[in-house]
């Protein structure tokens, strides 16, 4: 079962569930966000609550992505409480990357960069016994919900950025619940779209690279994440694909696990306040930057992977130049 958010004929944001068999409206309207703390009040998962709520009208969802109708598949009423996160270092790569990896990782301990440490250290210890606790990986803060781009939208570079790069990821969709417990809505595709030329100037100018824009959907998965997940990562410009390469996710491609990146997002606090929404991408290992390609504005970005249902598309835009002043009070 997928779960999607879109614009119906009156304006207002309604709910969708999708399957193998065809998508329909989830009856009631409302939100995502409102039927997911229903669920969590019920004491039962989304598959139930979507079955108490009913079934609506049948809606064509590539219909609805033409139109420009599909909205991000979650929201929350203030966005100041919707949190995007990630973290990095978490993937294998492909069979050639991973064995230079390791080939490198198997140098002595002085003659490694810190994100090899890192990688290293996912490798040795990323997937903790059931019940035991991991090492933790490289973690990031993005920003809040004004810093969502809608499907289909436009995904906006800063004007000082020196980069507009793509990332095709996994993101986990997560609600907190009245007595602080994290709740796992499902799974979605997301662009952690991001600035690698600032970040390749000074690895501590990461923190700075990351604050961007991201969008993920149009879908969410609900279930467990499929252990091996094979995606298309693609830039269109003009009507023609000028870079593609395929992308891994889950587990079985992954250095850690899902359970050991969701413990050490949420054993802060600070991420398990009440009412909040997380987006949190688990990392990738497919970069149309490591391939020397510059995406230019007007240029089309496509995330896809069969699980999720439609791809992730947005488009390149950079923002106006503009001064910032600070006025003393």
């Amino acid at each position: 079962m997928r779960l999607f958010q879109f614009i119906d004929e009156s304006g207002a944001l309604a709910v969708g569930v999708s399957d193998e068999s065809g998508a329909r409206t989830v009856a009631g309207g409302g939100s995502l966000y409102s039927l997911v703390r229903s669920a969590i009040a019920a004491g039962h998962g989304l598959q139930a609550e979507v079955e108490r709520a009913g079934a609506g009208a049948a809606v064509d969802l590539r219909s609805l992505q033409d139109a420009g109708r599909i909205a991000a598949p979650i929201t929350h009423p203030d966005p100041a409480h919707l949190h995007l996160t990630g973290t990095g270092l978490t993937h294998l790569g492909s069979a050639a990357t991973r064995d230079s990896m390791h080939r490198e990782a198997e140098q002595e301990e002085t003659e490694l960069t810190d994100s090899m440490k890192m990688f290293r250290m996912g490798l040795e210890g990323g997937k903790p016994a059931a019940g035991e606790v991991g090492v933790q990986p490289e973690w990031f803060y993005k920003g809040n919900g004004s810093g969502v781009a809608q499907p289909g939208g436009p995904i906006v570079s800063p004007w000082f950025a020196l980069d507009a790069g793509e990332e095709p990821e996994v993101a986990g969709i997560y609600v907190i619940s009245d007595d602080g417990t994290p709740f796992r809505v499902g799974f979605a595709l997301s662009n952690e779209f991001s600035d690698h030329i600032t970040e390749r100037q000074n690895y501590l100018y990461l923190a700075h690279s990351k604050i961007r824009q991201a969008s993920f959907g149009p879908e969410i998965l609900v279930g467990e994440l499929p252990a091996s997940i094979e995606g298309t990562s693609r830039i269109v410009r003009g009507g023609n694909e000028v870079w593609s390469k395929p992308f891994l996710s889950g587990e079985d491609n992954m250095s850690h696990t899902i359970a050991n990146l969701e413990h050490h997002h949420f054993k802060y606090d600070l991420f398990r306040q009440p009412g909040d929404v997380h987006v949190h991408m688990f990392g990738t290992a497919t970069l149309s930057f490591a391939d020397g390609v510059t995406a230019l504005p007007g240029d089309t970005y496509e995330i896809a992977a069969p699980e999720f249902g439609l791809p992730l598309r947005n488009t390149l835009h950079v923002a106006d130049r503009h001064a910032v002043e600070v006025r003393a009070l």
